[in-house]
Protein backbone atom coordinates (compact mmCIF):
# COMPACT_ATOMS: atom_id res chain seq x y z
CA UNK A 1 0.00 0.00 0.00
CA UNK A 2 1.01 3.17 -0.75
CA UNK A 3 0.28 4.97 2.60
CA UNK A 4 2.35 4.13 5.09
CA UNK A 5 1.07 4.80 8.74
CA UNK A 6 3.42 6.31 11.43
CA UNK A 7 1.38 6.69 14.51
CA UNK A 8 4.25 4.68 16.24
CA UNK A 9 6.58 7.58 15.41
CA UNK A 10 4.20 10.46 16.64
CA UNK A 11 3.87 8.28 19.59
CA UNK A 12 7.11 8.12 20.62
CA UNK A 13 8.01 11.62 19.76
CA UNK A 14 5.08 12.98 22.16
CA UNK A 15 6.23 9.87 24.92
CA UNK A 16 2.68 8.28 24.80
CA UNK A 17 2.27 5.11 25.48
CA UNK A 18 -0.64 3.06 23.61
CA UNK A 19 -2.88 2.73 26.91
CA UNK A 20 -2.74 6.62 26.79
CA UNK A 21 -3.62 7.21 23.89
CA UNK A 22 -6.54 4.33 23.50
CA UNK A 23 -7.63 5.88 27.11
CA UNK A 24 -7.54 10.07 25.44
CA UNK A 25 -9.22 8.81 21.50
CA UNK A 26 -11.78 6.81 23.02
CA UNK A 27 -10.66 3.61 20.69
CA UNK A 28 -10.22 -0.04 21.98
CA UNK A 29 -6.32 -0.97 22.44
CA UNK A 30 -6.96 -3.47 19.20
CA UNK A 31 -8.47 -1.37 16.78
CA UNK A 32 -5.61 1.69 18.09
CA UNK A 33 -2.71 -1.12 17.27
CA UNK A 34 -4.26 -2.14 13.93
CA UNK A 35 -3.77 1.03 12.75
CA UNK A 36 -0.42 1.63 14.49
CA UNK A 37 0.72 -1.24 12.98
CA UNK A 38 -0.33 -0.08 9.63
CA UNK A 39 -2.88 -3.21 8.95
CA UNK A 40 -5.90 -0.53 8.94
CA UNK A 41 -7.44 -0.54 5.39
CA UNK A 42 -9.21 2.71 6.68
CA UNK A 43 -9.76 5.68 9.29
CA UNK A 44 -12.70 7.87 9.75
CA UNK A 45 -11.83 11.21 9.97
CA UNK A 46 -13.02 11.76 13.41
CA UNK A 47 -10.83 9.37 14.49
CA UNK A 48 -7.82 11.05 12.76
CA UNK A 49 -9.01 14.26 14.22
CA UNK A 50 -9.08 12.65 17.73
CA UNK A 51 -5.92 11.33 17.19
CA UNK A 52 -4.09 14.79 16.19
CA UNK A 53 -5.84 16.41 18.95
CA UNK A 54 -4.43 13.82 21.49
CA UNK A 55 -0.87 14.07 19.72
CA UNK A 56 -1.05 17.77 19.00
CA UNK A 57 -0.06 17.23 15.36
CA UNK A 58 -1.26 17.47 11.89
CA UNK A 59 -2.44 14.32 9.48
CA UNK A 60 0.53 14.52 7.69
CA UNK A 61 3.01 13.83 10.91
CA UNK A 62 0.56 10.44 10.85
CA UNK A 63 0.04 9.69 7.30
CA UNK A 64 2.58 9.74 4.58
CA UNK A 65 2.48 8.78 0.98
CA UNK A 66 4.86 6.62 -0.60
CA UNK A 67 4.60 5.89 -4.43
CA UNK A 68 5.15 2.39 -4.83
CA UNK A 69 7.87 1.19 -7.10
CA UNK A 70 6.45 -0.77 -9.93
CA UNK A 71 8.16 -4.77 -10.29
Amino acid sequence: MSIIVNLDVMMAKRKISLNELSDKVGLTLSNLSILKTGKAKAIRFSTLDAICKALSCQPADILEYVEETEK
